[in-house]
């Protein structure tokens, strides 16, 4: 049976607002009064949805402005509340959104007004943070990737089932309307049997991927707008002193990132995963790499530049006997087409560009040598394309995460398919860095170094 269907044990697992433990010892009708008590606001159709903003960086301020843009054209929310590590970030945001600000996220969670965070830290708070906002009563918007290790995915996984809270993994990608329509072309037959899926996602610059702007006055001796809490940001991670690099390009380091795994085949997976229509962990996963060009940091040639690799690739293989192959580069932008392989004809999801580029039509090419008769008479033999809808995805993503919080269905992309994704490429990340094969025990949600018994 899956562990998605059976009863999580959460008692295990230690918490904290900053990496100080906490063990939950809650269990059974304990767990179940909690919930109860801190359940959310009940929403009606013409109620206002009040929204935290959990991390204001690039990427959750890009968020926040879409959250208040949808509000003000819709009525449906409104952002009430942000917080960030960096006082600079806070004031920005909150003058921008005339709303509170905030340097410690337990300010938002705690709020009983507040009825949706989005969390769009960095990779390594992302757990700890839901966890701790449905615990709260609140629905989640959370950013890709859905967090940071397996074990996490499970208590994601477990605490949207206790707490009947709203979790929607931020990959706007998934609500494109090529993966529906690849869906039922799988489901009618038009490709046969599935043997292998297949994407990439590559980049080329100067001075490689996440090597963003460092402002030399932010930090934890910073004054006024400057300030900014390191020993906060480091939270659950490994302790270190002030380190600029870590926090303005967390991307290369292993404590708060996966790299090319969670930061971009997030994309391609979860994506994937609706594709295929089956609920599929991965049963087998390999992966390989390394750092071929970004060596040395471009401000200082003589400190090495990242963790991570800059070219990586991964394997994984399916129980019901297909696989997925990724690669990406950061030193190299040449695409490799998105696409679905079976026996009798083949998926192309993503003809050019990368893999949130959306295309007018899928195509669906034919076996010619293999189709026979009664698949001709359904689908010919000719190369098909079917038409997708054109959609502005990050506003069809927030409002299907809008429309769940009141009818309390689930999300498009939600905690069980997010965390499918999750696992395969946290696993790629773990196989990369042990160099070796490893397998997944659906069962007991471990990874394991053999197969694990049926």
């Amino acid at each position: 049976m899956s562990l998605l269907k059976d009863s999580l044990n959460r008692r295990d697992f230690v918490r904290s607002a900053a990496g100080v433990s906490a063990t939950l010892g809650m269990a059974g009708k304990a767990l179940a009064s909690r919930a109860k008590a801190q359940s959310g606001r009940v929403l009606g159709a013409n109620d206002k949805i009040n929204v935290g903003v959990i991390g204001v960086g690039g990427r959750g301020a890009y968020l926040a402005g879409e959250f208040a843009e949808i509000g003000e054209k819709t009525g449906a929310c409104k952002v009430t509340s942000v917080c960030d590590v960096w006082q600079k970030r806070v004031t920005r945001q909150k003058e921008k959104h005339q709303c509170d600000g905030y340097l410690d996220y337990r300010e938002v969670i705690n709020r009983k007004d507040i009825d949706a965070v989005v969390i769009a830290t960095p990779d390594h708070w992302h757990a700890r943070i839901a966890l701790e906002a449905m615990d709260h009563g609140k629905d989640v918007y959370l950013e890709k990737p859905m967090c940071h290790t397996v074990e996490e995915a499970r208590q994601l996984v477990s605490t949207v089932r206790e707490t009947k809270r709203v979790l929607q993994v931020g990959s706007q990608t998934t609500s494109g309307d090529q993966w529906n329509k690849a869906r039922k072309a799988i489901a009618d037959g038009m490709i046969g049997q599935m043997i292998m899926s297949q994407g990439s996602y590559h980049r080329n610059s100067e001075e490689g991927e996440w090597n963003w702007k460092i402002d030399p006055e932010a930090g934890p001796e910073g004054k006024g707008d400057n300030f900014l809490d390191w020993k906060m940001w480091i939270g659950p991670a490994q302790k270190r002193s002030w380190d600029p690099d870590r926090y303005f390009r967390f991307r290369k380091y292993w404590d708060y990132s996966g790299g090319i795994a969670t930061d971009l085949f997030y994309h391609v997976v979860a994506p994937m995963n609706i594709c295929w229509g089956e609920p599929q962990f991965p049963y087998k996963v390999m992966a390989g790499g390394a750092i071929c060009v970004f060596k040395n940091r471009p401000e200082n040639p003589e400190v090495p530049d990242r963790e991570v690799p800059d070219t990586f690739h991964l394997i994984g293989e399916y129980a019901k006997g297909h696989s997925i192959v990724l690669s990406s580069s950061m030193a190299n932008s040449q695409h490799i087409p998105g696409l679905i392989r079976g026996h009798e004809g083949s998926i192309i999801m993503v003809e050019h560009g990368q893999f949130e580029s959306l295309t007018p039509f899928i195509s669906v090419i034919p076996e010619k040598r293999v189709v026979n008769d009664e698949y001709k008479a359904k689908f010919g033999d000719e190369p098909i394309q079917i038409p997708v809808e054109k959609t502005e995805t990050i506003t069809v993503h927030i409002t299907n995460f809008l429309d769940c919080m009141r009818s309390r269905q689930k999300p498009t992309l939600d905690v069980e398919t997010g965390a499918r994704a999750q696992v395969l490429i946290s696993m790629a990340v773990q196989s990369y860095r042990e160099g070796r094969i490893l397998y997944f025990d659906e069962r007991n949600w471990k990874v394991v170094a053999k197969p694990p018994r049926a």
